[in-house]
């Protein structure tokens, strides 16, 4: 990796999760694709733990699509408040024991390693926190057994059966998994639980969790705007549809296909 690159991403990200907003140098809404300062973004969806029981979609495949996506900067489902701890604990044993991170075998055995061969930097960019779990948890159990909403909790579980049903066979295939045909069939599996459940769970709701998520990704998107640097984004593949939704929105990015990493 070229040295002028790495020293961009570190001169811009100040070693930070969620680093402080910079301005998008350069940045106008009328750049074209072609410009090479534009941030080139990668959205990988991740299946977290079956990454280690799929053949399809095993870790050893998302290490191949991750070395070819050549990133200088991976943008992680760690909150920010546990991303130094990941790091310094990986730097000193090799090893991750940020709380969070023992969920993301995609982080923990995948991408950590290949930060030190290949030099990218690995940011937290959820908005995440064991409080916001706890009390989504706590909101969902008294819907779930609140009888005047039984209804609502009846829809809610066919939205997710449907899915379920519709993805037999393909749920861990990389290819499919990075479709617009995938993305699709996950909306409207969180429907009703986004048009039902939303306001009883505030920031853990899916539209205010999503939100909070792309805050953190944009504000790490602006700190290395306008260097032409190549950014991986993995999160989990349900939060996909939602973050490329907002890089849609931004003139300072390329949005690159990831299933062209599983070709």
């Amino acid at each position: 990796m070229k040295v002028t690159r790495r020293n961009a991403i570190m001169g811009g990200l100040a070693l930070g999760a969620g680093a402080a907003t910079q301005p998008l140098a350069g940045c106008t809404s009328e750049a074209e694709p072609s410009d090479p300062s534009l941030t080139k973004v990668t959205v990988l969806a991740a299946i977290h733990g079956r990454h280690r029981t799929s053949a399809l979609y095993s870790l050893d495949v998302l290490r191949r699509a991750i070395m070819r996506a050549e990133p200088d900067i991976v943008l992680s489902e760690l909150p920010p408040d546990q991303i130094e701890e990941a790091r310094r604990s990986f730097a000193e044993t090799g090893e991750v024991t940020a709380p969070r991170a023992q969920a993301f075998p995609e982080l923990t055995e995948v991408a950590f390693p290949l930060s030190k061969l290949m030099g990218f930097t690995i940011t937290g960019n959820a908005g995440w926190s064991r409080e916001l779990a706890d009390n989504r948890a706590a909101a969902l159990s008294k819907i779930e057994n609140d009888p005047a909403r039984a209804a609502q909790w009846i829809e809610h579980l066919g939205a997710r059966a449907e899915y379920s049903r519709e993805l037999v066979g393909r749920g861990d295939d990389p290819r499919f998994i990075h479709t617009g045909a995938y993305d699709a069939a996950v909306e409207r599996a969180q429907t009703p639980y986004q048009t039902y459940f939303d306001a009883d769970l505030g920031p853990g709701g899916w539209t205010q969790i999503n939100r909070a998520h792309n805050d953190l990704i944009g504000k790490t998107l602006d700190s290395v705007a306008g260097k032409g640097l190549k950014a991986l984004v993995i999160f989990g593949s349900w939060h996909k549809y939602m973050i490329e939704r907002v890089m849609k929105e931004r003139s300072d990015i390329e949005l690159l296909p990831a299933r062209s990493l599983f070709d």
